[in-house]
C-alpha cells in the first residue's frame, strides 16, 4: 500500500478572500509525509458545511492563514503511519481538523481520527461528525433530554437540522420538524420520519402549541436565529430549553430577560466544539455515543450528492443557493 502513494496530488486551495469563490482553486500540492504521531490518510470524501463557504470570504470566526486548503471533515484510509502512530495502514477512518479536509492525500494528527462505523459508507463518515456531535451535544449533553420530551428542530432539512432530526428519533423524543419548502419537508419525513413536519420558518406558535396539549415544546433547537427565535420564546414550554446554535437567518436575535423569567424557560447557547476542549472527557463521551448509535445503525447521516473534485464549484454553489437537503460530499479521487 506504500508503494501506491503518488508524489503529488491536487488539492482544493483557498488562495485569496474573495466574494463569488473567486479566490478558490485547484493546486497541485506534493503529498506530505507523516511525523512521529501523525499519520497519511488516502482521503475518500469531504463533506463540506456552511462555514466552509464562510471562510472563503473571511466571514467565518475561524481565519487561517493564506493560501489554506478548506473541510473541516472526511473519511479515508490510513496508507502510511507515522512512527509511534496508533494507527495501521488499511484502518478506515474519519478525520475531524480546521481545515485540510478537501485533498487527495493528508496528514492528520492520531488524535484527529476515529475509527469509521462500518455501518457507514465513507461519504456518510464524512458527513457524521460535526453535524451529529452538535446535535448530541445540544440535545442530550447540554439539553438534557429525556425520553417522551418534545423536540422542535429548525432549519429541519440543512446539515445540523437534519441531524438533529434523526438524533432526535434515535433519542425517543417526539420531533417536529420545520422546514422552509414543500420538497425539504417531503424529504425530511421520507428520511427520517418525524412525528410533526411543519411549514416555516415561522407562523408555527399556534401549531406547536396544539401539538402539545398547550404546553408548549420542552427542547427547541434553533440553528436560524432571527424571526425563528423570537417566536420560539412564545412556545418553549415552562421548564422547557431553547438551544441557540447558529444564525443561518442572518440576524442576532434579542431577548428581554423578562420573558424566559415570566415563562420559566432557559436560553443556552451551543458551541459544540469549544464545549468539547473546555470538558474534553465529556466531549469524549459523547463522541462515543454518537458513534455507538452510528454503529448500531439508530443513526445515518443523509448525503444530499457526492461530486468529483473537479466540481468543487458546484458543491459550494449548491450550499450557497439552499438547495442542499443533508450534506454536500466532495469526492477527491472521484
Amino acid at each position: 500500500m506504500t508503494d501506491a502513494v503518488p508524489a503529488a496530488m491536487q488539492v482544493l486551495e483557498v488562495q485569496a478572500l474573495a466574494p463569488d469563490l473567486a479566490g478558490v482553486a485547484l493546486a497541485p500540492r506534493p503529498v506530505p509525509q507523516p511525523g512521529p504521531g501523525q499519520a497519511l490518510v488516502r482521503v475518500e470524501a469531504a463533506a463540506l458545511g456552511f462555514p466552509d463557504l464562510l471562510m472563503t470570504e473571511g466571514l467565518y470566526q475561524a481565519k487561517p492563514p493564506l493560501p489554506f486548503v478548506p473541510g473541516m471533515e472526511a473519511a479515508g484510509v490510513v496508507v502510511r503511519p507515522g512512527e509511534g502512530s496508533r494507527w495501521q495502514a488499511g484502518d478506515k477512518v474519519i478525520i475531524a481538523t480546521l481545515t485540510g479536509a478537501v485533498v487527495q492525500y493528508g496528514v492528520y494528527a492520531d488524535a484527529a481520527l476515529t475509527p469509521l462505523p462500518a455501518a457507514l459508507s465513507f461519504a456518510e463518515g464524512a458527513a457524521l461528525r460535526a453535524a451529529y456531535i452538535t446535535a448530541y451535544t445540544a440535545i442530550a449533553r447540554i439539553g438534557q433530554a429525556q425520553p417522551g420530551e418534545t423536540l422542535v428542530v429548525h432549519g429541519a432539512a440543512g446539515g445540523v437540522g437534519l441531524a438533529a432530526v434523526d438524533l432526535g428519533k434515535a433519542l425517543g423524543l417526539t420531533v417536529i420538524a420545520v422546514a422552509s419548502s414543500a420538497e425539504k419537508r417531503a424529504a425530511v419525513q421520507r428520511l427520517y420520519a418525524p412525528d410533526h413536519v411543519l411549514a416555516g420558518p415561522t407562523g408555527i406558535r399556534e401549531q406547536v402549541l396544539e401539538l402539545t396539549g398547550g404546553r408548549g415544546a420542552d427542547l427547541v433547537y434553533d440553528p436560524v436565529g432571527g424571526d425563528v427565535f423570537d417566536e420560539a420564546c412564545r412556545y418553549t414550554a415552562f421548564g422547557g430549553r431553547l438551544l441557540v446554535v447558529g444564525f443561518a437567518g442572518g440576524r442576532i436575535a434579542e431577548v428581554r430577560t423578562n420573558i424566559p423569567l415570566i415563562k420559566g424557560f432557559s436560553v443556552v447557547g451551543v458551541r459544540a466544539g469549544e464545549y468539547g476542549r473546555r470538558f474534553p472527557e465529556r466531549g469524549r463521551e459523547d463522541m462515543a455515543a454518537v458513534m455507538r448509535l452510528a454503529e448500531e445503525g439508530r443513526i445515518r447521516p443523509h448525503v444530499h450528492s457526492a461530486v468529483p473534485l473537479a466540481d468543487w464549484r458546484e458543491a459550494y454553489l449548491a450550499m450557497r443557493e439552499r438547495r442542499v437537503i443533508g450534506r454536500t460530499v466532495i469526492l477527491p479521487h472521484g
